[in-house]
């Protein structure tokens, strides 16, 4: 199993940007496809974003293409969500996620979570 630990939640303005950083250990991260979900008060959680192991191929929700891009660095064990233009709707606790799928993984194929970073965003 990989340890996820989430960080760079927070609140900002809408318009405004964050990042957040996923910082894995454990087994090899480079073995993992990586995502990001989010989870708002009374929704379900919602796959935002993901990345193969090696970066080479990404998938993004409807709602954030353009506005978020995934990212990884395998050297630091970590993967990054880079926000930007962020809306009233976005605000949700972000969770990190690993999947040992090969390709691109879908919502469920991942198997080991983090404990999640709040984002509030305000109007």
């Amino acid at each position: 199993q990989v340890q996820l630990v989430e960080s760079g939640g927070g609140l900002v303005q809408a318009g405004g940007s964050l990042r957040l950083s996923c910082a894995a250990s454990g087994r090899t991260f480079s073995s993992y496809a990586m995502g990001w979900f989010r989870q708002a008060p009374g929704k379900e959680r919602e796959l935002v974003s993901a990345i193969s192991w090696s970066g080479g191929r990404t998938y993004y929700a409807d709602s954030v293409k353009g506005r978020f891009t995934i990212s990884r660095d395998n050297a630091k064990n970590t993967v990054y969500l880079q926000m930007h233009s962020l809306k009233p709707e976005d605000p949700a606790i972000y969770y990190c996620a690993a999947s040992l799928h090969s390709g691109l993984p879908t919502k469920a194929d991942f198997g080991s979570w983090g404990q999640g970073t709040q984002v509030t965003v305000s109007s």
